[in-house]
């Protein structure tokens, strides 16, 4: 009881002064629509964050100089949480209840989306979650929060599935991060090991945080392991690539689609030879990819367009859908309206992935996945099927 009571209590200090008394159309006037955006704008995350931020900027560049959305020109204010669930909470709370937005291009990542989904919830202003796609934002669907991605357990369990029918036989090894992000590594890996009956040799938890790997990587090839699924983020698994390397354990790895950036290829280097992904976002180097960088080129300084990766695309596409439903509801335009007609956004092509699409029962849009290979003489990653 006391439990149940310290979590009422902690959800209304979070809403405290956002759950009630905000009209449905704070963040909108007769020329205007302000959104907000909250992802790690400093730190290693950067990488991610920094890199979706453009993809919003774009998406908002793009559709102003189209005339803006039925009449309002849009206007972003992008809050940097470092990746720290508690700034989530705080830079959550100002674009709601100071800054008055409208609704919301990112949630950031796992840990920090949750720690802020209860004020986002209750306040029922249209969410995007194109960073993290954990279940807690879909399973059940919330009315007003939308996750652009593939989950990350399904994504891990088509990786290892692929990687087995490319590698049959082989004996298995997995090392994942200890939160919520490595549970879900660790439940996609079970169920492919229990499909496709392979081999486990090696199961490890890390500390989130950890630099050094050598002690794991060195169990990895005492076990006999021919194959690895690297359940880091980015620089964990460029670390353990780059040590089965050093000790010579040249395998086949598999990383999560979170690592698909020139960045990880590139630090990786020769070690990256045998590494995996699974992805939804085009490639760099593909047709559709090369005509999205020479849109937001239009939009974008050539020291932004160094920083663009991925997550530049999910920023962009996720942006797209959210436009897509306010432009449906015309003039009149509230929270209710938007969360319903991004409830029926449909095969939408954005040009940055396979088409989006959501219901009112399914709030994850789950794009088409292909199996890609890092290259590392290119310092990217390079499709297979």
């Amino acid at each position: 009881m006391k439990r149940k009571f310290g979590q009422f209590a902690a959800l209304a200090l979070l809403c405290a002064g956002a759950c009630t008394g905000v009209s449905a159309q704070q963040g909108v006037s007769d020329a205007e629509i302000v959104l907000g955006d909250i992802l790690p704008l400093t730190g290693p995350p950067a990488l991610l964050g920094v890199a979706h931020n453009l993809g919003v900027k774009a998406a908002v560049a793009e559709a102003n100089a189209a005339g803006g959305i039925n009449g309002r020109k849009l206007r972003l204010i992008s809050e940097d949480d470092g990746y720290v669930p508690s700034r989530t909470i705080q830079g959550v709370r100002k674009l709601i209840n100071s800054d008055k937005v409208f609704a919301l291009t990112s949630v950031s990542g796992t840990a920090q989306a949750q720690a802020a989904m209860p004020l986002i919830q209750q306040t029922g202003l249209p969410a995007m979650a194109p960073i993290t796609t954990y279940e807690g934002l879909y399973k059940p669907a919330i009315k007003n929060v939308f996750a652009v991605g593939y989950d990350m357990s399904n994504a891990v369990e088509e990786l290892v599935a692929r990687m087995a029918d490319r590698y049959p036989g082989k004996t298995w090894a997995l090392i994942s991060q200890d939160d919520d992000y490595g549970e879900n590594v660790r439940e996609g890996f079970d169920r492919a090991v229990k499909a496709k009956k392979l081999q486990v040799v090696s199961t490890q938890i890390y500390k989130k945080g950890q630099t050094d790997f050598s002690s794991e990587i060195l169990k990895v090839k005492q076990a006999g392991a021919e194959v690895l699924i690297a359940g880091g983020v980015l620089g964990e698994n460029v670390t353990m690539v780059k040590e089965l390397e050093r000790i010579n354990h040249k395998i086949p790895v598999g990383v999560t689609y979170v690592s698909r950036v020139p960045a990880s290829a590139k630090m990786m280097g020769a070690a990256a030879e045998n590494v995996y992904t699974v992805d939804y976002v085009y490639l760099e180097s593909s047709p559709q990819g090369k005509a999205f960088t020479e849109k937001i080129g239009k939009y974008l300084s050539p020291e932004e367009m160094a920083k663009v990766n991925r997550y530049t695309y999910t920023g962009y596409a996720a942006t797209r859908a959210l436009f897509d439903a306010i432009g449906r509801c015309g003039k009149a335009l509230t929270w209710d309206c938007t969360n319903a007609e991004l409830a029926k956004v449909s095969n939408l092509e954005t040009g940055a992935m396979t088409p989006i699409g959501f219901t009112a029962t399914n709030h994850l849009a789950a794009p088409k996945l292909f199996l890609l290979k890092a290259d590392p003489a290119a310092a990217t990653y390079k499709s297979v099927e």
